[in-house]
């Protein structure tokens, strides 16, 4: 569609709870520079103050901006336009629900004015050949022994994204099981944070600090949310399965490679 001399941009509309992540794997997967514009409404067409018609009319001014060429996906409600990279649903009823905590939005839709501030501060293309269905979004806890954990490649799933407390930490036992299951099992593990804001980096080097998982050959996922991590994740080791070569892939996204 979007290689039709005749479009100009496209508009996806898609219910608010996981439009972040279908966002996400279409910036991934896309080539053309032509803006996508995913939207969507937190009041159904029934309800008193709906907001759908309005956030439609403003994804498609967005779609239909030349400015917004080369922005790549983009999520547009309540008037404000926002990096499907950096964008997350952050309330579960209000209507200003999409946020990009640390970035802000790229711009504003304002009556039939389109304003962009800034350009996406990160982009990248994966050439998508096939998708690993069977990645797991484990989410750690004060006190976790690893059990859970360690179950996961025995119920069948194939990578894990591992969702640690602040910069990238977790409780000692996890750590072990984590080095086992990358050693022993060949199961690459993402590490992201519970924090909505900063990156993860492995600089502590206690038990269960980052840096004994980085050495252990965990792979840091700097900026993504843990949801965002797992569909990267899923396209890469649609590609290949070896660990360092999908660790190429996340550090990519340090450097804002297109």
């Amino acid at each position: 569609l979007l290689e039709r001399d005749d479009i100009s941009g496209v508009v996806i509309t898609h219910g608010t709870d996981t439009l972040e992540e279908t966002a996400y794997f279409l910036d991934l997967t896309i080539k053309s520079e032509k803006p996508v514009v995913c939207t969507a409404a937190m009041r159904s067409i029934d309800e008193l103050g709906t907001d759908g018609p309005r956030n439609v009319v403003s994804s498609v001014r967005v779609a239909i901006n030349s400015m917004a060429i080369g922005m790549g996906t983009m999520v547009c409600l309540n008037d404000e336009i926002h990096a499907a990279r950096e964008v997350t649903k952050t309330y579960t009823s209000n209507v200003a629900t999409f946020d990009s905590p640390g970035y802000g939005p790229l711009g504003i839709v304002d009556e039939d004015k389109i304003i962009f501030y800034r350009k996406p501060l990160q982009r990248e293309t994966i050439e998508v050949k096939q998708i690993e269905e069977k990645i797991a979004l484990y989410k750690t806890f004060t006190g976790d022994s690893g059990q859970i954990l360690k179950s996961l490649p025995q119920i069948g799933f194939k990578g894990i994204v591992l969702e640690a407390f602040g910069r990238g930490n977790v409780p000692p036992k996890v750590a072990d099981t984590i080095e086992r299951l990358i050693r022993e099992a060949g199961i690459p593990i993402i590490i992201t944070s519970r924090c909505f804001k900063g990156r993860v980096l492995g600089i502590y080097g206690y038990k269960g600090g980052g840096l004994q998982l980085e050495k252990a050959g965990a792979i840091f996922a700097p900026g993504l949310s843990p949801q965002k991590a797992r569909i990267k994740l899923m396209i890469a080791m649609g590609i290949t399965k070896d660990i360092e070569h999908i660790r190429e892939y996340f550090l990519h996204s340090k450097g804002g490679q297109k």
